[in-house]
């Protein structure tokens, strides 16, 4: 039995919570401190430029009615999705630092791509899971008495959000919910292979999960951050839905391979669950903005463009945006 307590979340044992942490059967994404010194005093991580400036600013419409699918590119794991009426903000980070500090961590390298006056009502925020790059209470905050929605996240993340603003209307759930936002519109809430912690001694103990957006023209596949494990899950979305409209996926933070493929993929990857899942197109997130891990700013855009011509893809059916541009889909 686990000597801390879990001060975010308590309920019953399940195949993926013991009754302290969360996780994935046949899957294990921790790595120790030696492993952490190691990457560290490893080979030097690329250099960033002190400033890549977002290409546009996006002045969203308040709506994007019928089967039309609108997603802004907001910088790193933020998206605005718009269509059938209903509008979705994914993982917003508009804070300058992904870190818990105001003064240390990675800092963005280019504003968001939408000022968040500019944002249009909504009717949602999904919020995968707790790592600073994408729960950012400030901007929540600011969500909450400016565009008041509900704030649907897994479990456990509701009380770090309260905690930090009592205002923020966070609604937790467990993997395979599925939640109503409009109509003919829901959120299913699917597992990934990732982990989640705030600090140094709450690893695991708030759940992380992708999202799946069932509209009436088709779903739309979110990974937020997962490993790709042996395929299998993937596998598994496209016999639960039959396939995807749009993929929405990771590219970035994957280097050092061997520190971080059990919780990033890399672009390769990325392809092969686009293919894997049955996505008609994909859209590229998580790349460009925070540096987190070791590969330069420009290489995941230019793997990804590898791997597609590898795999007989068109470039267009896999976009790349940069904050501020629109995928019309």
């Amino acid at each position: 039995m686990s000597i801390f307590r879990n001060p975010y979340y308590t309920g019953h044992v399940s195949d993926h919570f013991d009754g302290t942490r969360f996780f994935m059967a046949g899957h294990a994404a921790d790595k120790g401190a030696l492993d952490l010194l190691k990457w560290r005093f490893g080979a030097a991580p690329a250099k960033w430029p002190d400033r890549a400036p977002a290409p546009a600013q996006d002045r969203p419409p308040a709506r994007v009615e019928g089967a039309a699918l609108r997603v802004s590119y907001v910088g790193h794991a933020s998206v605005l999705i718009q269509t059938h009426g209903v509008n979705l903000l994914v993982d917003p980070v508009w804070s300058q630092r992904a870190s818990p500090l105001s003064f240390a961590g990675p800092r963005r390298v280019n504003d968001p791509g939408i000022l968040r006056e500019d944002l249009p009502p909504l009717d949602g925020v999904l919020v995968s899971h707790n790592h600073y790059d994408h729960l950012d209470t400030a901007m929540l905050g600011w969500l909450a008495r400016e565009r008041p929605a509900r704030v649907l996240t897994p479990l456990g993340n509701d009380t770090i959000m309260r905690a930090a603003d009592p205002a923020i209307l966070a609604q937790a759930h467990d993997w395979g919910a599925r939640v109503e936002v409009g109509p003919g519109v829901a959120v299913h809430f699917e597992p990934a292979l990732h982990w989640s912690a705030r600090g140094l001694f709450d690893r695991r103990m708030a759940l992380w999960c992708a999202f799946v957006i069932e509209t009436p023209a088709g779903k739309i596949y979110h990974i937020a951050d997962t490993g790709f494990g042996d395929g299998g899950l993937f596998h598994a979305m496209r016999e639960k839905h039959g396939g995807f409209r749009l993929a929405i996926l990771p590219i970035g933070a994957y280097e050092p391979r061997w520190f971080m493929k059990d919780q990033h993929i890399n672009p390769a990857e990325a392809v092969q669950i686009m293919e894997i899942s049955g996505a008609a197109r994909a859209m590229a997130h998580h790349w460009g903005t925070f540096q987190l891990t070791d590969e330069d700013i420009h290489a995941p855009p230019r793997a990804l463009s590898a791997a597609l011509e590898q795999g007989g893809h068109e470039a267009e059916r896999f976009r790349v945006l940069r904050p501020g541009e629109v995928f019309d889909v």
